[in-house]
């Protein structure tokens, strides 16, 4: 069997290695665009901000292991172009000598990913503006934070432009945030979005809220209100799919070109997988294709996808939208959906809020611990839930992803047998709390 993997990453090579172990007559090419394969690109920010000391210590397996150890035709600066379905094949250029290539499959997964979104601002291609998605895009970040660059203005307050905030901050910069909407940190509603705001104060990052970007010049960032001095300037401002060239072969997607999946990882083509960044992840809560680019999704939908390819049959189940950040000195997370989300898909849903302690409050030590839940008002169905302190707002999220995942209502929440001892935990634990406050 002829298998044909364009994306050397999370996704494309955990389905690489999936077919390795189960189909031992397995010819496998992967294409990769890049230089580099098997990253954890979460870990660049650490890198900037000097926490990790290289982007060598992200890389999990180097292209030559894939090669020598696995036996899998692993393929640098090869970029997909097309792909040509009656003969089943994909072409494309390989950019170390200018050649065009042509690669026949049998099976082909496309793991893409996907790229950093700029606006067409006036500006925007200045030197002194940059993304960070790639091991390149970093070490050309790390080498332009020199001693000239004072001010950094971040544009876009989703997770890596709060990870890159805080990172940023340790190198003695002054660090300005430019976000369109009335509050950073869009995963989490306002009402508990807002102690973000309170730790971004307290460390002096500046939060310059609800304007938007209108060029970028001479240092500055003209807004449609004010005007900003910025030294360097980071978009992150969001991520696209890497699907433009397949937009000829016919295949369903959404309207921001990530690629429609089932639960085998197939797409609408025969044959043809799409796993990670570039494709769709079923919603448990919303019950809908959704995109929400995780490396914890591409792995997984990646080996899913590996089996199925390789006549191992797995399902995907889906996702709840967990995620955690860390915002300097509080840990934020969050799954299923929010206030926003719930209006939109015109979910009815009441909220339970509470501020409490992470520990047992008589325990030296305990600090404060904020937590939002979203439920149905008829059912008592958890609908979702966020986090965020010092201490413990992961271990929560964890639990409620779980009890979502399980489909559970508040009121079971409370019925939970979850671990306790005063330097760990409250007798009843918080999210327990936050349950039995619900009405």
């Amino acid at each position: 069997m002829r298998y044909v993997i364009i994306g050397g990453d999370a996704a494309g090579m955990s389905a690489a290695m999936q077919i390795v172990r189960n189909d031992q007559q397995a010819e496998i090419t992967v294409l990769e665009k890049g230089p580099i394969y098997s990253y954890g690109q979460c870990g660049l920010p650490y890198v900037i901000g000097g926490l990790i000391e290289s982007t060598e210590k992200l890389i999990a397996r180097s292209v030559d292991t894939f090669r020598s150890k696995y036996g899998i035709d692993a393929r640098i600066l090869h970029e997909a172009s097309s792909i040509n379905l009656k003969q089943k094949n994909v072409s494309g250029t390989n950019h170390e000598n200018g050649q065009s290539f042509t690669i026949p499959y049998d099976r082909l997964l496309i793991a893409t990913g996907a790229s950093p979104t700029v606006p067409k601002w006036e500006g925007a291609t200045a030197d002194n503006v940059h993304v960070v998605k790639t091991i390149p895009d970093t070490e050309r970040l790390i080498q332009s934070l020199d001693d000239s660059v004072q001010d950094v203005a971040i544009i876009g307050a989703g997770y890596i432009g709060l990870e890159l905030a805080e990172n940023i901050h340790r190198l003695h910069k002054r660090i300005r945030i430019i976000q369109r909407s009335s509050h950073i940190a869009k995963m989490f509603d306002a009402d508990m979005s807002k102690h973000l705001h309170l730790e971004a104060e307290r460390h002096e990052v500046v939060l310059t809220l609800n304007e938007q970007i209108q060029a970028i010049e001479d240092g500055q960032i003209k807004t449609d209100l004010n005007t900003h001095k910025a030294d360097l300037i980071i978009a992150s401002v969001g991520i696209r799919p890497n699907t433009d060239f397949l937009k000829d072969t016919g295949m369903s997607m959404l309207d921001n070109g990530a690629i429609i999946v089932n639960d085998k990882m197939e797409t609408s083509i025969p044959g043809i997988y799409a796993a990670g960044d570039c494709a769709t992840h079923f919603h448990i809560v919303k019950q809908t294709p959704d995109y929400i680019p995780l490396g914890t999704t591409a792995n997984k939908q990646g080996r899913i996808a590996g089996l199925n390819m390789s006549g191992k049959t797995r399902l995907f189940p889906g996702i709840t939208g967990t995620s955690v950040m860390k915002f300097f000195d509080l840990i934020a997370a969050s799954t299923g959906i929010t206030e926003n989300d719930a209006k939109k898909l015109e979910i009815p849903y009441k909220t339970s809020s509470i501020q409490t302690r992470d520990i047992a409050g008589y325990y030296p030590g305990a600090l404060p611990l904020h937590i939002k839940l979203l439920y149905h008002p008829d059912t008592g169905l958890l609908l979702g839930g966020q986090a965020i302190g010092i201490n413990g707002a992961d271990k929560r999220i964890d639990v409620l992803a779980t009890a979502l995942f399980n489909k559970m209502t508040i009121e079971e929440l409370e019925d939970l047998d979850l671990s306790y001892s005063p330097p760990v935990n409250g007798v009843w634990d918080p999210i327990q709390q936050v349950a039995r406050r619900a009405k």
